[in-house]
């Protein structure tokens, strides 16, 4: 245990201080993360060779998911929000429900030996995007602030989104109606999963601002303790709208949201500890991906799996999204790089870990699916992020026309 635990903080260590410099060249931090996961795994060096069960790894990529969303959402420009709201509109509303039907349609085309609600469940599991894995686009000032707050606003809503959608597909895999009809379980997901999820992330929220405002103004909070009420409070508001039948990604973003809108000018201040936690977490996440998804899983492949990976990053999603962002006077350059950075991350990790415990027939088919497509996204988004900003950013100054 103490070896591993070496290795750990060595990594972190050196990650930590060479992070900035990293950031300007096309190798992303998760590329880095699974990488390393790779190389101390089985498949090589065999340093981190330990069983890690799927609870274990939902809890973990559930806790980073949980500190990403809060924190993004905590971050988003209202301001800026309120006059760019068209795009994350259309992306969340009009493309996502296309992009979950496309991919039901590839993989009806695709896949011989999986059920259709199977294929409705890859299609559902791959359609949300990841925030953190795209981190480089949302926060570069030079992409234009619309796009960047589009693309975030769309991936911190759209796996919360997402959630109902694929436990209404995994109940009607598994036949587990609970006596209701398939259209009565849907409808009772939707409104629990969103309805619980928003109310406890706006309760949790405004409670615990209000109270850390009163403690503050009274000089009780310490600049030591000072770096964990923001913590605290999205693992708290993720966990309490799961515990009682909500979506907690949902009370997490939403509760982000109202907490950036609440703290104003001193939630940069706040958010530092939070987000140095989430990156910490996220950086756990990947090296336990890498290692053990991946390290056991790499060994065979099935091709039907790696092909619609592939679609999943390009056709499936860049074409419902070139589709709906018609008419709203972004160039074609834009269109594309909104709908190429659409990778996938966390959500999908955790998507994919809650329908395998379902033990479905077509389960390793899906695994592989999941597991291929975000090693693509890490790699393939990865890479192209700075290139792409750059691109985008001599076009819109050299007066492109579409």
């Amino acid at each position: 245990m103490y070896d591993i635990l070496t290795i750990f903080a060595g990594f972190i260590f050196v990650f930590s201080v060479v992070a900035g410099g990293l950031a300007r060249t096309p190798i992303s931090g998760p590329i880095v993360f699974c990488a390393f996961g790779v190389l101390i795994g089985p498949l090589a060096l065999g340093w981190f060779d330990v069983e890690v069960n799927a609870e274990g790894l939902r809890l973990l990529a559930e806790m980073t998911l949980a500190l990403v969303l809060f924190a993004d959402a905590a971050k988003v420009d209202l301001g800026v929000l309120k006059r760019s709201v068209g795009i994350p509109r259309r992306l969340l509303l009009l493309a996502l429900p296309l992009i979950i039907v496309l991919g039901i349609g590839a993989g009806v085309a695709i896949f011989d030996n999986l059920t259709l609600l199977e294929i409705a469940l890859v299609a559902t599991m791959l359609a949300p995007t990841d925030a953190a894995l795209g981190s480089a686009v949302v926060t570069d000032e030079r992409v234009p602030s619309n796009i960047r707050q589009g693309l975030s606003v769309e991936s911190g809503l759209n796996d919360g989104i997402c959630v109902p959608i694929l436990f209404v597909f995994l109940a009607l895999a598994t036949e587990s109606t609970h006596g209701a009809s398939g259209g009565e379980l849907a409808l009772l997901l939707v409104a629990e999963e969103i309805g619980i999820g928003a109310a406890v992330g706006i309760g949790a929220t405004f409670v615990g601002v209000q109270l850390l405002k009163f403690c503050r103004d009274r000089g009780w909070v310490t600049e030591t303790w000072r770096q964990l009420p923001v913590i605290t409070l999205a693992i708290g508001c993720f966990a309490a709208a799961q515990l009682i039948g909500g979506s907690g990604f949902i009370a997490a973003f939403v509760g982000g949201l109202l907490f950036g809108a609440l703290a104003k000018e001193r939630k940069h201040v706040l958010m530092l500890a939070a987000e140095g936690t989430g990156e910490t977490v996220a950086l756990v996440t990947w090296v336990v991906f890498g290692a053990v998804i991946v390290g056991h899983t790499i060994d065979h492949i099935i091709w039907e799996a790696a092909l619609y990976a592939l679609l999943s990053l390009t056709v499936i999603r860049m074409l419902p999204v070139l589709l709906v962002l018609t008419g709203t006077g972004l160039r074609l350059g834009e269109k594309l790089f909104i709908g190429w950075f659409g990778p996938r991350g966390m959500a999908s990790i955790v998507f994919g870990v809650i329908v395998l415990q379902a033990e479905l027939p077509g389960g390793e088919v899906l695994r592989q699916t999941v597991l291929y497509t975000v090693v693509f996204s890490v790699l393939a988004h990865g890479l192209t992020a700075n290139p792409l900003i750059a691109a985008l950013t001599a076009k819109r100054n050299g007066g492109s026309t579409q």
